[in-house]
């Protein structure tokens, strides 16, 4: 397998495995709801019903990176979903270490910075729109 076939496989790799992790919270709020989500927005006087926002941030923006169609722009909204999780549920922990010694919020980190890489990168050769800028 030549360098950039494995490039190409790696990017395969990230994005399959950021869209499918993710998509199993979005799935989740969308069989639960998204309670939570609004009250915490209401709390701080921004309207509820933006809380639909998190079906395009953890459904739509997965399954574009899974299939790898205009990837770039998925892994930017994905990317700005992790920074909203942050800011409404987690900004106490940005300075704080879990009791296994890791980062208190890693996984929104892993995530945020996974597609962080492939809005840097686009989706590969092994995307649904390999051939455009905005892959």
């Amino acid at each position: 397998m030549s360098s950039r076939n494995n490039y190409n496989t790696g990017l395969l790799l990230l994005r399959l495995t950021l869209g499918v992790l993710m998509l199993f919270h979005g799935v989740s709020k969308l069989m639960n709801g998204i309670d939570g989500i609004s009250g915490m927005l209401a709390n701080r006087g921004i309207p509820g019903f933006l809380a639909y926002g998190v079906f395009i941030g953890e459904i739509i923006a997965p399954v574009l990176l899974i299939i790898g169609y205009r990837t770039r722009l998925a892994a930017l909204i994905f990317a700005v979903n992790m920074l909203v999780a942050v800011l409404l549920a987690h900004s106490n922990d940005i300075f704080t270490l879990s009791k296994s010694g890791g980062w208190a919020i890693e996984l929104i980190g892993l995530y945020f910075f996974g597609a962080l890489t492939l809005g840097l990168t686009g989706g590969g050769r092994f995307s649904l729109s390999a051939r455009s800028w905005w892959d």
